[in-house]
């Protein structure tokens, strides 16, 4: 790739029209952007000259393509390469920057019309914004990155034009030469070529090893033409093609996006139970007879055996202990997790049923001891028992269990009831008229306290997924339709799905120039009661319809 660059009228075009008459090349297209130049036609009467004007609409996408069609073409002489001149990027970076420029008159008309207030000076221009600027370069960046896949030589016009030098940020007397182009231009290239003036040429950068050049300096060369320097580099003995590998930060999106799809929710809600797991090397390891153990002197605590058994799951971790196997004579093979999940199980329901115990011990019964229905037991009797014996444990404590065998079983029609509700152990229908309400009393606020939170977190998760609809120009029931197929989704798939579609909402705000909006978005936490209230002007200041 070849830069040619230098004022106007020092014969860049003639220059590059005399250069496709060269022996080692096959077919030259020469693709011409701006109309102001107009040379492609002129100087197609050179003696020798031989190229094809590859046409376009003048427009980055036709453009695009017209180099993405020469690239693609084979060698017209067998042997030979095809070459490509483009002619010029100076009015190519131009023509990128007007987009910019036209865009962001646009954004900011669009803003004023939403705010309601007056729009932008016509006679003045509008400020352009650092990510317009970048999307300028990437689109820039993608006309490279097809040259650079072409197999023959490629050539690009620039302008040059003399500008003041500057030092320590001043301006000084001198002038300097400064290539009219995207800032880095010169380091995408292998050779760079000045021309001062008719017939003047100066080449002031090359990468070969073929020609022996002084670094740092710039080296008058006679007697210039293509054809030459092709030679001199060395064109002749390269190798048909080259390796290039061009940075892809889009990749990194697509790790994401694919750790997200292996991640299951229960993964997600045990990462913190992961990090003991990371470390299970570093510390003695756990066999199922030791856990079991462990257990057991946990569930024969006298004060709070509840406690013992949930500082075993913290100390040991909710993957570790699902990882190892116990055994029991009364509840059998299970992993340790699920046997602590089994004794706490058994701990509440011993725990409370000492309470009822003691609350019907501390009445004086209205009726005669002998009608009083018996409390049913937590645990039932041992199979073959009889029933006298059955009623006899119904008053009197369980002992601890024994040191070689596993914590007494519970009930086996009791279900595991979920972590915010207290099991129930008497209906209604059974439960006698004078039995005192304390234990249940005494639940009620945690449980009251749990539920609350969980409504307040559900309904900022339901504010923020309208929020969110209505950015997109949708309803609610269509933004959640992917996670309501089967009814409500859960609040961690709410919330899961309102995270995913944060970033895009996200460039939508900067997009549209709202700036401290798409800040604040993206320092948001996961659960934000006041979204609604921090998104209220934005929705107040849009037209009637959005």
């Amino acid at each position: 790739m070849i830069l040619l660059a230098g004022p106007e009228k020092t014969g860049k075009s003639r220059v590059a029209a005399e250069g496709t008459a060269s022996e080692l090349l096959g077919m030259t297209y020469w693709i011409e952007i701006g109309g102001s130049e107009g040379t492609a036609d002129y100087y197609g009467r050179i003696p020798g000259a031989n190229y094809e004007i590859v046409p376009h609409d003048g427009s980055y996408q036709d453009i695009l393509d017209a180099v993405r069609w020469a690239v693609a073409q084979p060698p017209a002489v067998e042997g030979k390469r095809n070459m490509i001149v483009l002619d010029n990027v100076s009015v190519l970076w131009d023509m990128l920057s007007d987009e910019q420029a036209l865009f962001a008159r646009w954004r900011a008309e669009k803003k004023a019309q939403e705010q309601r207030r007056r729009g932008p000076n016509p006679d003045l221009p509008v400020t352009v914004d650092p990510d317009l600027w970048n999307r300028a370069k990437d689109r820039w960046g993608e006309i490279l990155w097809l040259l650079r896949r072409h197999s023959g030589p490629t050539l690009l016009l620039a302008r040059q034009e003399l500008v003041t030098a500057f030092e320590n940020d001043k301006p000084t007397r001198d002038k300097t030469r400064k290539i009219k182009a995207e800032k880095n231009l010169p380091a995408a290239v292998d050779a760079i070529v000045e021309l001062h003036a008719l017939g003047e040429a100066y080449l002031t950068g090359v990468r070969t090893l073929h020609w022996e050049v002084t670094p740092g300096q710039s080296e008058r060369f006679e007697d210039f033409s293509i054809d030459a320097l092709l030679r001199r580099m060395g064109f002749q003995e390269a190798a048909a093609a080259r390796q290039v590998t061009e940075a892809r930060p889009e990749a990194y999106l697509d790790e994401q996006q694919a750790q997200r799809q292996q991640q299951r929710p229960d993964q997600r809600q045990q990462r913190q139970g992961q990090a003991p797991a990371r470390q299970e090397d570093q510390r003695p390891k756990l066999t199922g007879d030791q856990a079991v153990e462990l257990i057991r002197k946990a569930l024969a605590h006298e004060t709070n055996p509840e406690a013992e058994l949930q500082n075993i799951r913290e100390q040991w971790g909710i993957v570790t202990l699902r990882q190892i196997q116990t055994r029991t004579k009364t509840w059998g093979d299970m992993s340790a997790d699920d046997l602590i999940t089994r004794s706490l199980a058994y701990a509440k329901g011993r725990a409370e049923q000492k309470q009822q115990t003691a609350g019907q011990a501390g009445q004086t019964p209205s009726t005669p001891p002998e009608h009083v229905p018996p409390t049913p037991p937590s645990t039932p009797p041992a199979q073959g028992q009889p029933d006298g014996a059955r009623e006899h444990q119904a008053h009197e404590e369980p002992e601890p269990p024994a040191d070689d065998d596993a914590p007494p079983p519970p009930d086996p029609q009791f279900e595991e009831p979920p972590a915010d509700e207290r099991p129930e152990e008497v209906s209604e229908a059974e439960e006698p008229q004078a039995a005192p309400s304390a234990p249940a009393a005494a639940a009620a606020p945690r449980v009251n306290r749990r539920s609350r939170n969980e409504g307040l977190a559900l309904k900022a998760l339901n504010a923020e997924a309208n929020v969110q609809a209505r950015i997109k120009m949708m309803t609610v029931g269509e933004h959640l339709g992917p996670i309501s197929e089967e009814g409500d989704p859960a609040m961690t798939v709410l919330r899961d799905y309102l995270q995913q579609h944060r970033p895009a909402i996200i460039a939508q705000l900067e997009q549209e120039g709202h700036t401290e909006l798409a800040a604040y978005y993206r320092q948001a936490p996961t659960v934000d009661p006041q979204i609604q209230q921090r998104f209220a002007p934005y929705f107040e200041g849009a037209p009637a319809g959005k």
